[in-house]
Protein backbone atom coordinates (compact mmCIF):
# COMPACT_ATOMS: atom_id res chain seq x y z
CA UNK A 1 0.00 0.00 0.00
CA UNK A 2 1.49 3.19 -1.04
CA UNK A 3 1.59 5.94 1.52
CA UNK A 4 0.10 9.08 0.81
CA UNK A 5 2.24 12.29 0.74
CA UNK A 6 2.00 14.76 3.34
CA UNK A 7 1.68 18.64 2.11
CA UNK A 8 3.40 20.72 4.24
CA UNK A 9 1.25 23.09 5.82
CA UNK A 10 3.42 26.09 4.70
CA UNK A 11 2.56 24.96 1.31
CA UNK A 12 -0.60 24.52 1.48
CA UNK A 13 -2.13 28.03 2.11
CA UNK A 14 -5.61 28.13 1.05
CA UNK A 15 -6.76 30.59 -1.66
CA UNK A 16 -9.15 33.02 -0.08
CA UNK A 17 -9.83 35.16 -2.91
CA UNK A 18 -13.62 35.11 -3.31
CA UNK A 19 -16.51 36.08 -0.50
CA UNK A 20 -18.18 33.43 0.89
CA UNK A 21 -21.45 32.07 -0.79
CA UNK A 22 -24.82 33.34 0.58
CA UNK A 23 -25.00 30.20 2.15
CA UNK A 24 -21.85 30.64 3.85
CA UNK A 25 -22.26 34.01 5.14
CA UNK A 26 -25.70 33.55 6.50
CA UNK A 27 -24.09 30.56 8.69
CA UNK A 28 -21.83 33.19 9.91
CA UNK A 29 -22.02 34.09 13.56
CA UNK A 30 -24.38 31.64 14.68
CA UNK A 31 -21.68 30.85 17.20
CA UNK A 32 -18.96 32.04 18.84
CA UNK A 33 -15.54 31.46 17.61
CA UNK A 34 -12.52 31.71 19.09
CA UNK A 35 -8.80 30.39 18.88
CA UNK A 36 -8.60 26.59 18.20
CA UNK A 37 -12.27 26.43 16.84
CA UNK A 38 -12.69 24.60 13.35
CA UNK A 39 -15.75 24.74 10.81
CA UNK A 40 -16.59 26.26 7.82
CA UNK A 41 -17.74 29.48 9.65
CA UNK A 42 -14.10 29.62 10.58
CA UNK A 43 -13.17 29.91 7.03
CA UNK A 44 -15.69 32.22 6.16
CA UNK A 45 -14.75 34.33 8.78
CA UNK A 46 -10.98 34.16 7.49
CA UNK A 47 -12.59 35.31 3.83
CA UNK A 48 -13.65 38.32 5.33
CA UNK A 49 -10.62 38.74 7.31
CA UNK A 50 -8.65 38.53 4.56
CA UNK A 51 -11.31 41.12 1.87
CA UNK A 52 -10.98 43.98 4.42
CA UNK A 53 -6.90 43.65 4.39
CA UNK A 54 -5.92 41.40 7.18
CA UNK A 55 -4.82 38.57 5.04
CA UNK A 56 -5.36 35.59 6.44
CA UNK A 57 -5.27 31.90 4.57
CA UNK A 58 -8.80 30.11 4.61
CA UNK A 59 -7.69 26.75 5.94
CA UNK A 60 -10.88 26.79 8.39
CA UNK A 61 -8.91 26.15 11.67
CA UNK A 62 -8.91 29.56 14.15
CA UNK A 63 -4.81 29.46 14.55
CA UNK A 64 -2.66 31.56 15.92
CA UNK A 65 -2.21 33.88 12.50
CA UNK A 66 -6.37 33.71 12.48
CA UNK A 67 -6.12 35.27 15.83
CA UNK A 68 -3.85 38.23 14.87
CA UNK A 69 -5.65 38.91 12.17
CA UNK A 70 -9.11 39.08 14.31
CA UNK A 71 -7.35 41.30 16.90
CA UNK A 72 -6.32 43.34 13.84
CA UNK A 73 -9.83 44.12 12.26
CA UNK A 74 -10.88 44.24 16.62
CA UNK A 75 -8.65 47.43 16.79
CA UNK A 76 -9.49 48.80 13.82
CA UNK A 77 -13.10 48.55 13.98
CA UNK A 78 -12.71 49.86 18.37
CA UNK A 79 -13.11 47.14 19.74
CA UNK A 80 -11.22 45.13 22.49
CA UNK A 81 -8.78 43.11 21.18
CA UNK A 82 -9.84 39.61 22.43
CA UNK A 83 -9.68 37.49 19.63
CA UNK A 84 -13.33 36.28 20.09
CA UNK A 85 -15.78 36.71 17.53
CA UNK A 86 -19.33 37.36 18.67
CA UNK A 87 -22.59 37.56 16.82
CA UNK A 88 -21.44 41.52 16.73
CA UNK A 89 -17.90 41.26 15.45
CA UNK A 90 -19.63 39.09 12.72
CA UNK A 91 -22.18 41.60 11.45
CA UNK A 92 -19.70 44.39 11.72
CA UNK A 93 -16.56 42.64 9.64
CA UNK A 94 -19.71 40.94 7.31
CA UNK A 95 -20.76 44.91 6.74
CA UNK A 96 -16.89 45.73 6.17
CA UNK A 97 -15.89 42.87 4.14
CA UNK A 98 -19.02 43.72 1.71
CA UNK A 99 -18.19 47.51 1.63
CA UNK A 100 -14.80 46.65 0.65
CA UNK A 101 -16.13 44.67 -2.33
CA UNK A 102 -18.35 47.14 -3.54
CA UNK A 103 -15.44 49.56 -3.26
CA UNK A 104 -12.74 48.26 -4.52
CA UNK A 105 -12.19 48.87 -8.57
CA UNK A 106 -11.24 46.06 -10.63
CA UNK A 107 -7.19 46.36 -11.90
CA UNK A 108 -6.97 46.96 -15.38
CA UNK A 109 -4.53 44.74 -17.72
CA UNK A 110 -1.22 44.32 -17.66
CA UNK A 111 0.31 47.13 -20.09
CA UNK A 112 1.86 45.15 -22.31
CA UNK A 113 2.62 46.68 -26.13
CA UNK A 114 -0.08 47.65 -28.16
CA UNK A 115 -0.70 44.78 -30.29
CA UNK A 116 0.44 42.15 -27.84
CA UNK A 117 -2.71 41.61 -25.98
CA UNK A 118 -2.95 36.93 -25.60
CA UNK A 119 -6.64 35.54 -26.80
CA UNK A 120 -8.67 33.13 -25.68
CA UNK A 121 -9.99 29.79 -26.99
CA UNK A 122 -13.40 29.23 -27.20
CA UNK A 123 -11.52 26.36 -24.70
CA UNK A 124 -11.06 28.21 -22.71
CA UNK A 125 -7.11 28.60 -23.38
CA UNK A 126 -4.76 31.46 -23.80
CA UNK A 127 -3.15 32.27 -27.32
CA UNK A 128 0.26 34.33 -27.26
CA UNK A 129 0.74 37.18 -29.17
CA UNK A 130 3.10 36.35 -31.97
CA UNK A 131 5.60 39.25 -30.72
CA UNK A 132 6.02 38.05 -27.23
CA UNK A 133 8.83 37.06 -25.55
CA UNK A 134 9.84 33.23 -26.06
CA UNK A 135 9.44 32.58 -22.14
CA UNK A 136 5.96 34.55 -22.09
CA UNK A 137 4.90 31.74 -24.37
CA UNK A 138 6.44 29.42 -22.35
CA UNK A 139 4.41 30.85 -19.10
CA UNK A 140 1.28 30.44 -21.22
CA UNK A 141 2.04 27.16 -22.74
CA UNK A 142 2.76 25.48 -19.53
CA UNK A 143 -0.33 27.51 -17.92
CA UNK A 144 -2.82 25.67 -20.43
CA UNK A 145 -1.45 22.72 -19.91
CA UNK A 146 -3.21 23.07 -16.05
CA UNK A 147 -5.70 25.54 -17.20
CA UNK A 148 -8.72 22.74 -16.77
CA UNK A 149 -7.30 20.76 -14.18
CA UNK A 150 -9.14 21.00 -10.63
CA UNK A 151 -8.36 22.52 -7.77
CA UNK A 152 -7.04 20.81 -4.93
CA UNK A 153 -5.94 21.78 -1.51
CA UNK A 154 -1.50 21.41 -1.60
CA UNK A 155 -1.82 20.67 -5.29
CA UNK A 156 1.26 21.20 -7.27
CA UNK A 157 4.15 21.61 -4.12
CA UNK A 158 4.76 18.00 -3.88
CA UNK A 159 4.72 17.08 -7.09
CA UNK A 160 5.31 18.99 -10.60
CA UNK A 161 2.71 16.58 -12.06
CA UNK A 162 0.25 16.49 -9.87
CA UNK A 163 -4.15 15.95 -10.37
CA UNK A 164 -5.08 19.10 -9.09
CA UNK A 165 -3.35 22.66 -8.35
CA UNK A 166 -4.16 25.29 -5.71
CA UNK A 167 -3.49 29.10 -6.45
CA UNK A 168 0.36 28.91 -5.39
CA UNK A 169 0.52 25.52 -7.29
CA UNK A 170 -0.99 26.53 -10.25
CA UNK A 171 1.22 29.93 -10.67
CA UNK A 172 4.50 27.90 -9.94
CA UNK A 173 3.62 25.58 -12.53
CA UNK A 174 3.63 28.00 -15.38
CA UNK A 175 6.79 29.86 -13.85
CA UNK A 176 8.66 26.52 -13.31
CA UNK A 177 7.63 25.70 -17.13
CA UNK A 178 9.09 28.80 -18.08
CA UNK A 179 12.31 27.63 -16.14
CA UNK A 180 11.80 31.09 -13.94
CA UNK A 181 11.64 29.10 -10.96
CA UNK A 182 12.93 25.87 -9.57
CA UNK A 183 10.20 25.09 -6.49
CA UNK A 184 6.83 25.82 -6.08
CA UNK A 185 6.69 28.92 -3.93
CA UNK A 186 3.20 29.46 -1.43
CA UNK A 187 1.28 32.94 -1.81
CA UNK A 188 3.28 34.72 0.45
CA UNK A 189 6.84 33.98 -0.63
CA UNK A 190 5.39 35.14 -3.87
CA UNK A 191 5.26 38.37 -2.24
CA UNK A 192 8.88 38.61 -1.69
CA UNK A 193 9.79 36.90 -5.62
CA UNK A 194 10.91 39.35 -8.22
CA UNK A 195 10.59 42.80 -8.53
CA UNK A 196 8.32 45.17 -6.68
CA UNK A 197 5.40 46.44 -9.37
CA UNK A 198 3.99 46.04 -12.68
CA UNK A 199 5.50 44.31 -15.19
CA UNK A 200 5.15 44.98 -18.97
CA UNK A 201 4.38 41.15 -19.80
CA UNK A 202 4.07 39.62 -16.47
CA UNK A 203 2.89 40.81 -12.97
CA UNK A 204 1.97 38.34 -9.79
CA UNK A 205 -0.51 39.50 -7.47
CA UNK A 206 -0.09 37.94 -3.62
CA UNK A 207 -0.83 38.17 -0.10
CA UNK A 208 -0.84 35.18 2.30
CA UNK A 209 -4.13 33.59 1.41
CA UNK A 210 -3.79 34.06 -2.54
CA UNK A 211 -1.46 34.53 -5.53
CA UNK A 212 -2.87 35.12 -9.25
CA UNK A 213 -0.97 36.35 -12.38
CA UNK A 214 -1.99 38.62 -15.10
CA UNK A 215 0.28 37.39 -18.59
CA UNK A 216 -0.12 39.35 -21.66
CA UNK A 217 -3.22 41.09 -20.64
CA UNK A 218 -5.11 37.58 -19.17
CA UNK A 219 -5.32 36.42 -15.99
CA UNK A 220 -4.52 33.09 -14.49
CA UNK A 221 -6.12 32.33 -11.25
CA UNK A 222 -7.65 29.83 -9.88
CA UNK A 223 -10.73 31.96 -9.17
CA UNK A 224 -11.09 32.24 -12.62
CA UNK A 225 -12.29 28.36 -12.81
CA UNK A 226 -16.08 29.31 -11.50
CA UNK A 227 -16.25 31.61 -14.75
CA UNK A 228 -15.46 29.02 -17.74
CA UNK A 229 -13.52 25.97 -15.88
CA UNK A 230 -10.25 27.52 -17.08
CA UNK A 231 -7.76 29.60 -14.72
CA UNK A 232 -7.65 31.59 -18.10
CA UNK A 233 -10.16 34.54 -17.70
CA UNK A 234 -10.15 38.22 -19.88
CA UNK A 235 -11.66 39.79 -16.84
CA UNK A 236 -9.98 41.53 -14.42
CA UNK A 237 -10.35 41.87 -10.49
CA UNK A 238 -9.50 44.51 -7.69
CA UNK A 239 -6.13 44.20 -6.57
CA UNK A 240 -6.93 45.75 -3.21
CA UNK A 241 -4.74 43.93 -0.66
CA UNK A 242 -2.28 42.13 -3.10
CA UNK A 243 1.04 43.37 -3.59
CA UNK A 244 2.58 43.37 -7.01
CA UNK A 245 5.65 41.79 -8.51
CA UNK A 246 6.94 40.65 -11.60
CA UNK A 247 10.00 38.57 -13.00
CA UNK A 248 13.13 40.89 -13.60
CA UNK A 249 13.12 42.09 -17.79
CA UNK A 250 9.42 41.05 -17.99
Amino acid sequence: MTARRAVPVALALVCSSLLPSVAEAARFGSRTLRQGMTGSDVRTLQRYLDKVGDHTAADGHFGRGTARSVRSFERSAGRRPDAVVTRSDARALRARARSAQAEAPPETATPAPAGSTATLTPGGLAVAPADAPEVVKQIIAAGNSIARKPYRYGGGHGLLADTGYDCSGSVSYALRGAGLLSRALDSGEFMRWGLPGRGTWVTLRSNRGHVYMVVAGLRFDTSARKLSGSRWTDKMRSARGYAGTHPDGL
